[in-house]
C-alpha cells in the first residue's frame, strides 16, 4: 500500500466543513497518510507568552482549521469509514484557555464576569510531559479532537458541534494511537478532515479547551461494508465505544447506550425476546457512560465496553 502525506497550507486546510470542497489528496482503502495539522486556531507562529497573539491560517476565522479532505476511492454512502489512528505526536507547545465565554456554565461557577484563564504548555513528546507557565505538570495522551467527515447537505457547516451524521468535533479522550474509528461515510469518497490536536484532555474538557496543540497523525484508511455495531463507533485501546450526541444530555446518553446495546447483543450471541433487556443488564455490571464534552453546545456521551470486563 501507498504511504501519503499531508502538510498544513492555504492549499490543504479548511475551517468549514463541505461536501463541495474539491479533496486534497486521493487514496486507495488500505493506504496510510501522515497528516500534519495546526492548534485548533491555527496558529502559524507558537505563542512566546500566554494569550499571545500570533498570525494564523484564517483570519478572520470560522471554525477548526483542519487538514484535508482526503478522499478514499470506493467510499460511498452507505459504507463505513475505517480510520485506524497509527501516531500522534504532539508539537513542542500548546495552550489551554478557560472561563473565557458567558454561557450557562461559567455563570454557574461564577466565572462569567472573569477574568479568564489561560496557560502556555512546553510539550515533551518523548517524556509524555507537559509543564505549563505555572509549573504544573500532566501526563500527555494525544488525540485528534476532530476526525470527521462533511454533512450530506449541501452548503458550509460550523466545525464545532459533533454530528452523528460524519462526526468531527467528537473530542474524545479514548480516541488515542492504536484505535479505530468507524464513521458512517456521508458523501462520495468520504471527504475526511484531520486536526484539533490534544496532547492531553479530561473526559468532558470542562474548561472549554484541552491542551491544544499541533499534531502529526499516521493513519491507514480503509472502507468497510459490514460494521459491528450502528452509528460512529469506534475499538480503543480502553475497549469497544460508541458516542451519542445531542444538545439533551439524556438524549446523547441513550443514543451512546443503544448502539452499545445492539453491539453487545451481537457479541454476546444474545437472541430472543429478552436480548435486548439481557445486553443491557450485562452492561449495567460491565460497562460505563462518560461525558465526552461539554464544550460544544452539544452533549456528548460515550459507552464503553473495557475488553475482558465480561467473561
Amino acid at each position: 500500500m501507498t504511504e501519503h502525506r499531508l502538510e498544513p497550507t492555504p492549499e490543504t486546510t479548511v475551517d468549514v466543513f463541505s461536501r463541495d470542497t474539491a479533496p486534497v489528496l486521493a487514496v486507495e482503502p488500505g493506504d496510510t497518510v501522515v497528516v500534519r495539522s495546526l492548534d485548533a486556531i491555527g496558529h502559524l507562529e507558537r505563542q512566546q507568552k500566554p494569550g499571545e497573539v500570533q498570525p494564523l491560517m484564517f483570519e478572520p476565522r470560522r471554525g477548526h482549521c483542519l487538514t484535508g479532505p482526503i478522499e478514499v476511492h470506493g467510499a460511498e454512502p452507505g459504507t463505513v469509514l475505517a480510520v485506524r489512528l497509527l501516531s500522534m505526536r504532539p508539537g513542542d507547545w500548546g495552550w489551554t484557555a478557560a472561563a473565557t465565554k458567558d454561557n450557562w456554565l461559567t455563570r454557574r461557577l461564577g466565572l462569567a464576569d472573569g477574568p479568564p484563564s489561560r496557560l502556555l504548555w512546553e510539550l515533551d513528546a518523548e517524556r509524555g510531559v507537559g509543564i505549563n507557565d505555572r509549573g504544573h505538570s500532566v501526563a500527555l495522551a494525544p488525540f485528534l479532537g476532530v476526525i470527521g467527515l462533511p454533512p450530506a447537505a449541501g452548503g458550509e457547516h460550523s466545525t464545532n458541534p459533533p454530528r452523528a451524521e460524519g462526526g468531527g468535533n467528537i473530542d474524545c479522550r479514548e480516541l488515542v494511537a492504536g484505535s479505530t474509528l468507524y464513521l458512517p461515510v456521508t458523501v462520495p469518497g468520504a471527504l475526511l478532515h484531520l486536526g484539533d490536536g490534544h496532547a492531553a484532555q479530561g473526559d468532558g474538557e470542562v474548561g472549554g479547551t484541552a491542551i491544544e496543540c499541533p499534531m502529526t497523525t499516521e493513519v491507514v484508511l480503509d472502507v468497510i461494508t459490514e460494521p459491528a455495531a450502528p452509528g460512529i463507533h469506534a475499538v480503543t485501546p480502553a475497549g469497544r465505544i460508541t458516542f451519542g450526541f445531542h444538545p439533551d444530555l439524556n438524549e446523547a446518553m441513550a443514543e451512546a447506550l443503544d448502539a452499545m446495546l445492539v453491539w453487545m447483543q451481537a457479541l454476546l450471541a444474545l437472541d430472543g425476546d429478552d436480548a435486548k433487556a439481557t445486553a443491557l443488564a450485562v452492561a449495567s455490571a460491565a460497562g460505563d457512560l462518560r461525558i465526552t464534552q461539554v464544550a460544544n453546545d452539544t452533549w456528548g456521551v460515550h459507552a464503553v465496553l473495557p475488553h475482558g470486563a465480561i467473561g
